[in-house]
Order: structure tokens, then sequence, then C-alpha cells
């Protein structure tokens, strides 16, 4: 059990049925948090949240809805409305070359990536400032930070989110409600073997190798375990991180190359 302050609270932890997500959740669940878990396929919730019970002892709640629309919001606020933390997560965009994105595709992105986390927080925050705490994390990307190639939708949407929360943190600070993003580099997750696999393909080189390249170019020379992003994540959620707001983390073993 981690001993983090923050048993018996509940939380939102949205596209979590596997992932990132999903380990912010077991990382949360192990420190005592009732967690609602969350996806769009009914089996995968299930199951990711009867192997989070078995796992952790914690009430885990599966709830399948697409959180990028009203609907999927109005089902996940319905089964918690008043969160103590809430963890935002959408998948982005895939990889395309900008050229190739038509408003449509760039209005969807913005949506998954900016809207969304803003109208969950709209939702929940002023109950969180009443009861005088929160812990509100988005996970976000390195591409926040530097450019990723093909991830230009994804980087200027998670960008905006990250502009407008800024501000948003210092609002709610006073509350002991906190708003941090935590900016992934490369971690094992399904996402990332397919954006490898489809990199390798487009560069006509085997998967295996790519992948190695792609390992030398982060200075730990190893992609990221999902665990090690949870449970930095459920740190930002604990009491003893009540002083942290409107803050970046960036978890990419060193790949942003820079001093501040």
């Amino acid at each position: 059990m981690l001993e983090l302050g923050i048993k018996g609270r509940r939380a939102i932890v949205c596209a979590s049925s596997r992932g990132l997500g999903k380990a912010c959740a077991r990382s949360l669940a192990r420190a005592g948090v009732a967690v609602v878990v969350n996806g769009l396929d009914p089996a995968r919730v299930e199951a990711t949240a009867q192997e989070l019970r078995q796992e952790t002892g914690a009430e885990i709640t599966p709830v399948a809805a697409d959180v990028t629309t009203p609907e999927g919001q109005a089902k996940l606020l319905g089964v918690l409305p008043d969160p103590d933390i809430l963890v935002t997560n959408a998948g982005g965009p895939p990889f395309k070359d900008f050229r190739e994105i038509d408003r449509e595709a760039m209005l969807r992105g913005v949506i998954w990536n900016m809207v969304t986390p803003i109208e969950l927080i709209q939702a929940t925050v002023d109950r969180m400032v009443e009861r005088r705490f929160g812990r509100i994390v988005n996970i976000t990307s390195i591409s926040v930070r530097m450019p990723v190639s093909g991830l230009d939708l994804s980087s200027g949407a998670r960008a905006g989110l990250t502009a407008f929360l800024a501000g948003v943190a210092r609002q709610v600070a006073h509350a002991g409600v906190t708003i941090n993003n935590i900016l992934p580099g490369f971690f094992d997750t399904d996402r990332y073997r397919a954006s490898l696999s489809a990199t390798a393909k487009t560069q006509g080189k085997p998967v295996e190798q790519f992948a190695r390249e792609r390992e030398s170019t982060v200075p730990m020379k190893r992609i990221g375990d999902p665990r090690e992003f949870g449970d930095a994540c459920a740190y930002l959620c604990s009491a003893q991180a009540g002083y942290i707001t409107g803050q970046n983390l960036l978890l990419d073993g060193g790949l942003f190359n820079s001093a501040f």
C-alpha cells in the first residue's frame, strides 16, 4: 500500500482501460483510492476493473463511455459527480503529415485533447474547491515541449490545454486544489508499439531494428515502464504534493534536451 495520504478518496481516471491511464488507475488504487475506470470497449473496461480489484483490493467501478462526447461525460459523471481526483486522458489524433489534416480532423483533435479535459474540469472543480481538496492531473505529451513529426495536431491541442489551465490552476490553488500536467515521452504501451510499427514500415526498417534505434535516442537507453508513470501520477495526487500546482512534469528519460 502506498502511503500517500489519499486513502478513501475517490477518483475518475479517463481512458484507463489500458496504457498510461490504466497505470494511473492502478497506482491510485494501490494508494487506497476508489477509482472509476473508463474506456470505449465494455469488455476491456470490465476486465481492467476486475484485474485492478483483484490486485489492489480497492473499489473499482467500470464505465464504458466515450469521454470526448457530452453523452460520455454525462455517463461518467453520473457515476461519480464529485471526484476528489480527476485524471484526464484521451487518445490523440493519428500520426499524419500536417498538410493532410483537414478542418474536421483539426476540430476533432482539439475536442479530444483540449476541450474534453476543460469540460471535465469545469464540471468538477467547484466541488473540489468547496471541499478544500482536489487533485487534477492531465496526461499531455512531450510533444508540447518539442516537435514530434506527424503529431502536430495533438501537440497544438495539448499545448492549448496547458496554456488554458495555467491561469485556472492559480485561481483554485487557495482551496487546496492543484492542477498539473504529465508529459510522457516513450512508454511501453499499445499506442507506442503501434506507432513504432507504423514508423518502421514507413522507413522500410524491421520493427526490432527501429525499436533499438528509438531507445538509443533516450539518454536512459530504455523505454519507460507505465508503472513508473502511474506512480508519478499518484504522487501528484497525494497529500504530500499539495504545494505543487500549475506544473508540467516531463517523464521522458531525459529525452527533452534542455536546462529549463
